[in-house]
């Protein structure tokens, strides 16, 4: 079956952060952000932040020997928050530490629709043949120059997952599609994915901003809060494999809580 599939995965929670060193710096960068919009940071609440950069989850990331020996064509970086100093372009900074020949882009402003995306944009480059192997890398960081009340009544913590994906064969769980809709219920109940739930060897894996009631037709993982765009690739990152063991299909779902859009994507065995 052709495809991208897993072949690594790797997650990182609440690393230990740093100093505000760079603090002046990003505080002339953000003044100049925010002023025009009659604005300004608040340098206390920047003080306390963690100050966990997004080269320093690239750098734990790339620590994990399964995500540090790929050699990717294509790499993308996917957040929905910020990086706190934001001088360092992370799309090239990690492509340079995976044999430096990836294609790499960015893909920002989605919320947490945005590792769909990428899933989506791999997946064409590989029909395409111009990547036989992909990294797609997930950041959050939690420090913020203005109050984010997602960030702080939550609260988040600071965290990334990567995947290595390459060309699926019959033993790896493989990237089917991704789909997007007004509500969770409108995902699920879609023909391209409802008929894959309530079917033996279907896992539904349900992000922390799933609030609506799903009716339970197959095997549901709830994912704990803590995360908002990573949550979900956080999880398939730790559990990937025994889930492939287990299960014929995945479906990952969550509900971004600023847009209220839900987005799915289903992965599936070599045979599903």
């Amino acid at each position: 079956m052709s495809g991208l599939a897993v072949r690594a995965a790797a997650a990182v929670r609440s690393p230990q952060g740093r100093a505000p060193g760079d603090a002046p710096a990003a505080l002339d960068y953000y003044r100049d952000l925010l002023t025009p919009f009659g604005e300004k940071p608040d340098e206390e609440l920047l003080s306390r932040g963690s100050h966990v950069h997004h080269r320093d989850l690239a750098d734990l990331l790339v620590a994990d020997e399964g995500v540090g020996r790929s050699r990717p064509e294509l790499l993308i970086v996917t957040h929905a928050l910020p990086d706190v100093v934001p001088f360092t372009a992370i799309a090239p900074y990690l492509t340079d530490q995976l044999g430096g020949r990836a294609a790499n882009f960015a893909i920002g402003q989605q919320g947490l629709a945005a590792p769909f995306t990428a899933l989506r944009i791999a997946s064409a480059y590989h029909r395409a043949g111009r990547a036989a192997e992909v990294v797609l890398a997930v950041l959050e960081q939690t420090t913020l120059p203005t109050a984010f009340p997602l960030v702080q009544e939550t609260p988040l913590v600071d965290s990334a997952a990567a995947l290595v994906l390459g060309a699926s064969t019959e033993a790896g769980l493989r990237f089917v599609r991704a789909h997007s809709g007004g509500t969770a219920a409108a995902v699920l109940g879609d023909g391209t994915l409802g008929r894959d739930l309530g079917e033996d060897g279907t896992l539904l894996v349900l992000g922390p901003w799933v609030t609506e009631d799903i009716p339970e037709r197959t095997a549901v993982h709830r994912v704990a809060p803590g995360s908002y765009c990573t949550s979900l690739w956080l999880e398939l990152a730790d559990h990937w494999q025994e889930w492939q063991q287990a299960y014929r299909r995945i479906v990952l779902l969550d509900t971004d809580p600023r847009s209220g859009r839900s987005h799915a994507a289903l992965f599936a065995d070599g045979e599903g």
